[in-house]
């Protein structure tokens, strides 16, 4: 596969000031505000932006990791188990702002699956939905609030987000097929 690469480190970490700016300037009370990363990245993802907001606001916002895999509506059809991590919730979510955090944002399945979970832990005031990366091909009617990059995608490429906590760099990829070695 031929890689590309979307987002470099500076990059990555300029997008997510600018996303916290933009969730600073819709939230104007930060004391029901939580942040919930979907697993893995965008639990990576979540904590970032939390910390920015922190720092800007001098207050302790909550943070929450959400595994979503007992929520997915394809287990039939994966060749393996999903892996299941960890979900940590360890905060009443009921009449909170919610902020939902994943890397990227393709058919929308991921996030109907967070939200069916995020409702059994309660009832949230709002749910606004961040990515990193929005490819397109939503299966689903479903958009993200806050956007970092809009990339236009074919249906036979990967985006791969790299951050430092799992993959020791953060970068963000566009895999293609190689046109001279296809899958076969």
């Amino acid at each position: 596969m031929k890689q590309k690469a979307v987002l470099k480190a500076h990059e990555i970490n300029k997008t997510l000031e600018r996303i916290t700016y933009e969730i600073l300037e819709q939230v104007r009370d930060t004391n029901d505000l939580a942040f919930i990363g979907i697993q893995r990245r965008g639990v990576d993802l979540a904590s970032r932006i939390k910390s920015i907001i922190e720092k800007k606001t001098g207050q302790a916002i909550r943070l929450g990791k959400l595994d979503i895999n007992l929520y997915r509506d394809d287990w039939t059809n994966l060749s393996a188990a999903p892996v299941i991590n960890s979900t940590e919730i360890t905060f009443s979510i009921t009449g909170k702002d919610l902020i939902l955090v994943d890397d990227v944002l393709f058919t929308g399945r991921t996030v109907r699956c967070a939200l069916e979970a995020l409702l059994d832990f309660g009832r949230p005031k709002t749910i606004k939905l961040t990515v990193l990366i929005d490819r397109g091909h939503r299966e689903l009617p479903i958009q993200a609030d806050y956007v970092g990059k809009k990339i236009d995608t074919s249906l036979g490429e990967k985006v791969d987000v790299l951050t430092t906590e799992r993959d020791g760099k953060d970068e963000v990829l566009l895999l293609e097929e190689d046109s001279d070695h296809p899958d076969t």
